[in-house]
């Protein structure tokens, strides 16, 4: 049992970032107002989580502008897919 638990990742012990990853990994990405309403989490909140899950290199982020407003959007990189999965598998022994 120890072994399994030492698999999960503890950047996921976040339930907001459980849920970031959650989205991102079905979707070819999110903008942050999206993902803002689907956690239904204040800007502050989400923006740290974000900054969290970039600075390890899970996400990416990607800057632009539809027409007069800044738009940002989110991206699983391959590094974040793998570790996400992997953190899933152990959750997934765990429960088993």
């Amino acid at each position: 049992m120890t072994s399994i638990i030492s698999q999960l990742n503890k950047v996921f012990d976040s339930r907001v970032r459980l849920g970031i990853m959650s989205i991102l990994s079905v979707n070819e990405f999110a903008d942050f107002n999206a993902m803002k309403e689907l956690l239904e989490i204040t800007d502050g909140n989400l923006a740290s989580h974000l900054k969290a899950l970039e600075n390890v290199n899970y996400i990416q982020s990607k800057k632009q502008f539809i027409g007069r407003k800044p738009n940002t959007q989110y991206i699983i990189t391959e590094n974040g897919k793998n570790c996400f999965k992997e953190h899933l598998n152990a959750l997934e022994k765990l429960l088993n």
